[in-house]
């Protein structure tokens, strides 16, 4: 059993013992924590606080614990049921909430489960946020509710509102996108993007929509996780089906992947970097990355006369680094698009309806479009931890090995090469060190990965 505390939020495997995985009282305990702060945080008693959740099996479970808990702690909750990330996050600032939580495990499997935060913006916590809590929790530092006090309970969809926030966004060109009559296709992974993602592309005018694992039961048809080994037979049925353009989503609906109408995938990498040329084409400005994303958008950034930044991995650090150098388009490699004009959180409606947008005006196929695009590979590995692991001694020894190259250390260990870069670093999310390693091509990038893996385990 896992239990993980991390600025992406309390994430854990359901069942097992206290404190092992993400039990009941550890749901309550970190509910509590989470409501004491965001009361302290607007200095009031009486706080709202938006709960939605995406399909997993345990949803419903843990559902009910937290909305019960917000209410003994006197919070008023809007209850939002089965709704996409994003969508959570938009519906915080349009109840003017204190806060929100999402409860998504994202890309794990079936059996995670986790409670991510939101502060009054509709935006993930900071380190230092995410810091108070833990301690609040670990001392188990809350007050509950007298019975007069007990907060209240209301139930709302925000699927509409967020699908009709995508279609008020200036770049979002609605008769364009009906006017390329796009057979496109859908796979949902039996989680919330199979309500949403239908939805929207009714929405755009689209006639011919092919649902793939699009009923909301929670049970994966695969590996959630949105990367190529785990899409094999979606691909195969968008290139069999006359599909113009085939889009996955992970199970809260923050990523997005792109699948080619030949079943050759347009590559997740790639997601922003075909988005943020269509934004930049209108909108000058600058970029934003992780340092675990490829260069493919520094130079798409470059070429529109721009200029690109790479923050930490995470989404509150991106958005931070997207605020600092008032970038106009930014996101994750991973096919999470952040577009401040719609909201700072990933969100793979606005990516995708931006995206259908582009390769509309684009006259293009999808796999022209993505001809268009310089050519880099990324290789993504991971090493299991054990707790005797001394991760930082590893990535101290590696950052010194290194040290003859471009060296940076704000976010584990990234080696830049001159035609190549690896980066070393501890997940947020699950108990591994992820190596991933960037090249002019898969051989490359593999060869450089496994380079890299040889010399940590040499270490451990």
């Amino acid at each position: 059993m896992t239990l993980i505390k991390s600025i992406s939020g309390i994430r854990g495997t359901i069942g097992g013992k206290p404190g092992e995985g993400l039990s009941p009282l550890d749901i309550v305990k970190f509910t509590a924590a989470y409501a004491t702060w965001a009361q302290q945080n607007a200095n009031k008693e009486k706080i709202t606080v938006v709960v939605g959740r995406d399909a997993r099996i345990s949803g419903e479970m843990v559902a009910s614990i937290v909305v019960s808990t917000l209410s003994g702690m006197g919070c008023k909750v809007v209850n939002i049921g089965l709704a996409s990330t994003p969508t959570t996050e938009i519906a915080v600032t349009e109840e003017k909430a204190d806060g929100g939580i999402i409860l998504t495990a994202s890309h794990n499997p079936k059996q995670w489960n986790a409670l991510k935060l939101l502060n009054a913006k509709g935006e993930f916590l900071n380190a230092e946020e995410g810091a108070k809590i833990l301690e609040l929790a670990d001392a188990e530092d809350f007050n509950f509710a007298k019975v007069d006090d007990l907060g209240t309970v209301v139930e709302k969809d925000y699927t509409d509102t967020h699908i009709q926030h995508v279609l008020n966004l200036d770049l979002v060109d609605v008769e364009a996108i009906k006017k390329a009559s796009f057979s496109v296709a859908i796979d949902a992974v039996n989680s919330v993007g199979g309500i949403a993602m239908p939805a929207l592309f009714k929405a755009l005018g689209i006639k011919t929509i092919i649902e793939i694992n699009c009923e909301p039961t929670g049970h994966f048809a695969h590996t959630p996780e949105p990367l190529p080994e785990n899409l094999v037979e979606t691909s195969a049925i968008i290139k069999n089906g006359n599909v113009d353009v085939g889009f996955v989503v992970d199970p809260d609906v923050d990523r997005l992947a792109i699948i080619n109408e030949d079943g050759s995938m347009f590559n997740e990498e790639y997601t922003l970097v075909a988005v943020a040329d269509y934004v930049l084409s209108h909108t000058p400005g600058n970029t934003v990355s992780n340092l675990s994303s490829s260069r493919a958008l520094r130079d798409v950034t470059e070429k529109h006369g721009q200029s690109y930044a790479a923050g930490m991995v995470g989404e509150v650090n991106v958005v931070a680094k997207m605020r600092e150098t008032n970038a106009v388009i930014g996101g994750e490699g991973n096919g999470g698009i952040i577009y401040p004009a719609s909201h700072s959180g990933r969100d793979a409606l606005v990516g995708a309806a931006l995206f259908l947008t582009h390769l509309a005006k684009s006259g293009l196929t999808c796999s022209a479009l993505r001809k268009t695009y310089p050519d880099y590979f990324i290789s993504k590995n991971k090493i299991e931890l054990t707790p005797e692991i001394d991760v930082d001694g590893i990535l101290l020894k590696m950052k010194e090995k290194y040290a003859h190259e471009e060296v940076t250390t704000s976010d584990g260990v990234k080696i830049d090469f001159a035609e190549s870069w690896v980066h070393l670093r501890k997940s947020n999310t699950e108990p591994i060190i992820r190596i991933y390693a960037e090249a002019k091509s898969h051989q490359q990038a593999d060869n450089l990965a496994k380079k890299m893996i040889k010399e940590i385990e040499t270490l451990v």
